[in-house]
């Protein structure tokens, strides 16, 4: 199944903000908070890729208080 884990550069304080709103979003699997260079890391499956990309870029990307974001698609073998 397609899968991708996405980093997450966050707004100072809406650490917990963005994970309600992550956790609401339909393929996104699981979600944590991070010490280091990323504060989010989101796993995102879906049953095709292009469903995982839609996900990223149309749903996460553009939330309020995302800064960046930094994907790794994960290679199925």
């Amino acid at each position: 199944m397609p899968m991708a884990f996405v980093l997450i550069n966050a707004d100072l304080g809406a650490e917990e903000e963005l994970l309600k709103s992550l956790r609401g979003l339909e393929f996104v699997r699981d979600v944590y908070v991070v010490y280091g260079v990323y504060d989010i890391i989101a796993r995102v499956e879906a049953d095709t890729m292009e469903k995982v990309k839609e996900t990223i870029t149309w749903k996460i990307r553009r939330l309020d208080r995302v800064r960046s974001t930094l994907t790794m698609i994960v290679v199925e073998g």
